[in-house]
């Protein structure tokens, strides 16, 4: 690095003051996995700084992988913020490898993060028993500090990746996150405790507004093309009665599609809720081109990227979802 050059000194006590001045602190480099996660780093860094994002806008995450400018980003990193490899894999390994130096918030592994498990299948809706509010709902979902929730953090139990989908994980982790940054910047550290309350207001409110919208259809049944929404569904109280592909986005086979023909044909989805992307062939298989659909994008690829994304996400989740189930 070169160093910048000061006109030599013509008094001793400014030479004396150079010298023993305080060197400036420097904003934590930070790196994300998904753009939903670097938007909430986003939101605590505010002016200070920019994360880097290792799975570009419109790309998948379980499938991800390093472009060489992600490698140096990673090696140059202070602090790596992301879900685990439940969610992304692909990339995990690279982390280990090239981020050795780097303080590591993995998200999923926080204790007050809320866990759901992998549903083998997709065809297991929610019972969300005959409450009236989805907060009710979510209120009775397990916690990190449950048995359940133990399991869920051990290593042998399959969780469902997709936590970011859930707002109340999302405040959960602003406060982690401006907990990493003032432990490597502690002269900002007031700056990031700001940003993380200024952010869980702003994510407080979309939610609020997300569940106005979403609170006529709540009861009516929806079909998924891939099992991404659970948190989504939890938090928001919707109902959702089978899904084309799992969590981790496997293929389906015959037998899959026998049952959710089946299913389908007792409890008829009002509304198909689709991945970008998604097969018209496997629509049509189980008879979900005949109904209304809205594409749904768990990362938010089309909207404002930055601190503004995750706010904007569960706004236009609901409003997507609202529209296609009231048709």
């Amino acid at each position: 690095m070169r160093l910048p050059l000061f006109p030599a000194c013509n008094a001793t006590a400014l030479c004396l003051t150079l010298a023993a001045g305080p060197a400036l602190a420097e904003v934590p480099r930070v790196v994300t996995d998904i753009p939903p996660v670097a938007s909430l780093a986003a939101m605590v860094l505010g002016d200070l700084g920019t994360p880097e994002v290792l799975v570009a806008p419109g790309a998948s995450a379980h499938g991800a992988s390093l472009k060489p400018s992600q490698a140096r980003a990673l090696e140059a990193a202070d602090v790596v913020v992301w879900i685990g490899p439940e969610l992304t894999p692909g990339i995990a390994r690279q982390i280990e490898a090239l981020a050795e130096g780097a303080q590591r918030l993995t998200l999923a592994d926080l204790p007050e993060t809320r866990v759901l498990p992998f549903r083998d299948g997709g065809l297991e809706p929610h019972d969300h028993g005959d409450d009236d509010h989805a907060e009710d709902d979510h209120a009775g979902e397990e916690h990190a500090g449950d048995d359940h929730a133990d399991e869920m953090h051990g290593e042998d139990t399959h969780l469902d990746s997709h936590l970011w989908l859930d707002p109340e994980n999302a405040t959960v982790w602003l406060s982690a996150i401006a907990t990493a940054l003032s432990a490597q910047d502690p002269e900002n550290a007031r700056a990031y405790d700001a940003n993380a309350k200024a952010g869980a207001a702003r994510i407080a409110e979309a939610t609020e507004t997300a569940r106005s919208a979403l609170d006529p259809v709540r009861d009516r049944p929806l079909a998924v093309t891939h099992d991404a929404l659970q948190y989504y569904e939890a938090a928001f109280g919707l109902r959702v009665v089978g899904a084309l592909t799992d969590g981790d986005d496997t293929a389906p086979g015959a037998q899959r599609l026998d049952a959710l023909r089946a299913l389908y044909a007792e409890t008829a989805p009002v509304c198909a809720l689709a991945d970008p992307g998604t097969s018209p062939r496997l629509m049509h298989a189980v008879g979900l081109d005949t109904i209304p659909q809205a594409e749904i994008d768990p990362l938010g690829s089309a909207l404002p990227q930055g601190a503004p994304l995750y706010p904007a996400l569960l706004g236009d989740i609901a409003n997507r979802i609202a529209a296609c189930a009231s048709q």
